[in-house]
């Protein structure tokens, strides 16, 4: 899809703003809801929230806009700098994109995106997230890493694979339809 660097700086763009919002709504209501209500003692995960004033990060009680945006900030990174260069040459490890199905080679790209992805923003996440009250363990946060990769991997295959990717390159088209007619 995207033909030069700056095609892939934008595909990475919209990617990131919608997987961001959904990967941090989905932990917040998901993988941290149960232990947010317990905590404060109510039966919503939203009045859980704006009970305590936002999310845990960084040791202390951040806005949900914040922790959105530093989440942003990291997944662009990584996701410029590591995810796409690096699932692409794995997708075309086991695929010639000039030969296969452009829809096999599409899925093999966001197959290889997940699995690497992943694992990285989970470690991300750990030490963002990680409980500091009581200092750091590195057994813990293994621990918390397993962990939010057990919860984000399978949400992450089928988010990315049945719905954000194939938004992303619906809009994607729409913005560099001009482009493709030149």
């Amino acid at each position: 899809m995207p033909r030069n660097q700056f095609q892939r700086m934008v595909f990475a763009f919209i990617t990131v703003v919608i997987t961001v919002h959904a990967y941090v709504f989905y932990s917040i209501y998901v993988v941290n809801g149960d232990a947010l209500r317990t905590a404060v003692g109510t039966t919503s995960v939203l009045a859980a929230v704006r009970t305590i004033g936002g999310i845990y990060m960084f040791g202390r009680v951040m806005p949900v806009w914040s922790v959105v945006l530093v989440e942003f900030c990291f997944a662009y990174a990584a996701e410029c700098l590591y995810g796409s260069p690096l699932s692409f040459r794995l997708a075309c490890r086991n695929f010639d994109p000039k030969t296969t199905h452009p829809v096999l080679f599409e899925t093999a790209v966001i197959c290889a995106t997940v699995g690497l992805m992943v694992p990285v923003m989970s470690l991300i996440a750990t030490f963002l997230y990680f409980p500091y009250d009581n200092g750091f363990s590195v057994r813990v946060a293994l621990v918390q890493w397993l962990r939010l990769m057990c919860y984000n991997f399978p949400f992450a295959y089928f988010t990315q694979l049945f719905f954000i990717q194939p938004f992303v390159r619906s809009v994607f088209r729409l913005i560099f339809s001009r482009d493709r007619l030149a």
